[in-house]
């Protein structure tokens, strides 16, 4: 094998490889729920159907939870997928139910939109 073969299928497993850690959704596990690459907790809203492919918080909904977006070049693979908002923007979403921030969050670890208006849920694995 010449040197430039050897080269040209390094570089195109690097790539192969790059473009399989693209494909996650930006989520973690923390404390036995989901969060997002800030570390803050993400959440569901019961409103939205799963596997619908969109979510149903839009307006002022989406001013207190903000979704957790998806890039135009981000694949969905095992429980997570991506839907289309109203706007056209994408979000993540895990088992078929989008994901959301709560904007009355401070910081990595607080939980406090579970059970707001009876509809928030946080997000589990």
């Amino acid at each position: 094998m010449k040197i430039s073969q050897i080269i040209a299928a390094s570089c195109f497993a690097i790539l192969a490889l790059g473009n399989a850690w693209a494909a996650d959704a930006p989520v973690k596990v923390a404390d036995g729920v989901l969060v997002g690459p800030n570390g803050m907790t993400l959440y569901t809203f019961d409103k939205d159907a799963a596997g619908s492919g969109k979510s149903v918080c839009n307006g002022p909904c989406a001013a207190n939870w903000p979704a957790l977006g998806a890039a135009a070049s981000d694949t969905a693979s095992g429980d997570y997928s991506i839907v289309t908002r109203d706007d056209g923007a994408k979000q993540w979403a895990v088992k078929g139910k989008p994901l959301y921030y709560w904007v009355k969050d401070q910081k990595p670890g607080d939980k406090t939109g579970e059970g707001v208006a009876g509809a928030w849920r946080v997000a589990k694995p």
